[in-house]
């Protein structure tokens, strides 16, 4: 087992540089943990068996890559060192896949170069110090297609970074635009998740001011359903059917009302012949995979009665605080078996993310 002293000797290099940012950029019969504040880490154990638990929706960013754009971290969003491996052990979270969220799709060709080689390698050097604890989606250009080809497969093949994140919309054009073909074909190729963060709805901002955070609160599950049904309707999962997208937030609203998406193609047909699809769109939905950050145990049970429990992988929105009992929220899902709890919580991801 990993000790705190083993962490701040051991990575205390690799994680000077990381700051860990949340979204804006910013128990039951079975669970068997130690208290809060313990020194020993939360261990989950599922009808008997020790389940290595993955966390998909981590987050954290690298002041010095930041710093190309003119950008800076708040600090009121860092936690950095040994607190993140403590927030870990607390929670009963064994691995965290860590992404960033884009701030570079404005970058011109050289900067974006630059930046997201040393992001890639940070990445790579963090996982590398605690490979027990972290493992990482590569970052890449998504605005200069041929360029994020390239580190996508540097990040995989050669830094060993476990996919590749990306944003829910790349400024103004949709994943779905025949621009990124050629990116999702090499996703494709090598077989990685593509987890998709939504990066928000500028163009609706007039109207998501006001009290409740809507750019966030509204704008970005609308993002993500949004990038699904284009992804969907425009033809992209029948052009690429071995994608395996992760979407975050538990898919947006699209689970929620999928019916209606097959609902207009029978209604109105003359709205879904420009691209003929191979199934109806809900369909689709199931050879997805989305984190599990819905907000009550009824909530996930829809999702997994929508898209499949084994579809569904746990996410957390670290350090953003959403929640800090993720474990607990699959676990007191009603109606999910032993086995399907300990799919969402790490077996399913662990598969998708080659963590033995």
């Amino acid at each position: 087992m990993t000790t705190r002293r083993a962490f701040l000797n051991g990575a205390a290099g690799a994680m000077a540089g990381a700051v860990f940012t949340g979204c804006d950029l910013l128990g039951t019969p079975h669970v068997h943990a130690q208290p809060a504040g313990a020194a020993r880490r939360r261990e989950v154990v599922v009808n008997g068996r020790r389940v290595k638990t993955v966390d998909v929706h981590a987050h954290c960013a690298f002041p010095e890559a930041m710093a190309l754009m003119g950008l800076q971290v708040k600090p009121d969003k860092l936690i950095m060192g040994a607190e993140r491996i403590e927030a870990m052990d607390r929670q009963g979270i064994d691995i965290e896949a860590l992404s960033i969220n884009p701030y570079w799709y404005k970058a011109d060709r050289d900067v974006a170069q630059a930046l997201i080689k040393m992001q890639n390698e940070k990445l790579a050097e963090l996982c590398a110090a605690q490979p027990d604890r972290f493992v990482a989606f590569a970052t890449m250009a998504l605005q200069h297609p041929d360029l994020a080809v390239q580190q996508l497969e540097e990040g995989v093949k050669k830094l060993g970074l476990r996919g590749v994140s990306v944003g829910g919309s790349v400024e103004g054009r949709e994943l779905a635009d025949p621009k990124f073909h050629p990116v999702w074909a090499k996703a494709e190729e090598l077989g990685c998740l593509i987890f998709i963060h939504p990066v928000g709805t500028p163009e609706l901002e007039p109207r998501l001011g006001g009290n409740g955070g809507l750019t966030n609160t509204i704008g970005n599950p609308l993002e993500t359903t949004l990038a699904l049904s284009h992804l969907i309707y425009e033809g992209t999962l029948d052009r690429f059917p071995g994608l395996k997208i992760c979407a975050a937030h538990g898919g947006g609203y699209l689970p929620s009302y999928a019916d209606r998406s097959d609902a207009v193609c029978v209604t109105f047909p003359d709205r879904c012949k420009s691209v003929p699809l191979k199934k109806k769109p809900t369909e689709y939905l199931r050879q997805m995979f989305y984190d599990s950050i819905v907000f009550s145990p009824e909530a996930l049970r829809h999702l997994a009665a929508q898209v499949g429990s084994s579809q569904i992988v746990m996410g957390t929105d670290y350090p953003f605080p959403w929640t800090d009992t993720s474990v607990d929220h699959i676990l007191k899902t009603p109606g999910l078996s032993d086995a399907e709890h300990a799919a969402m919580l790490g077996d399913t991801a662990a598969k998708l993310l080659r963590i033995a």
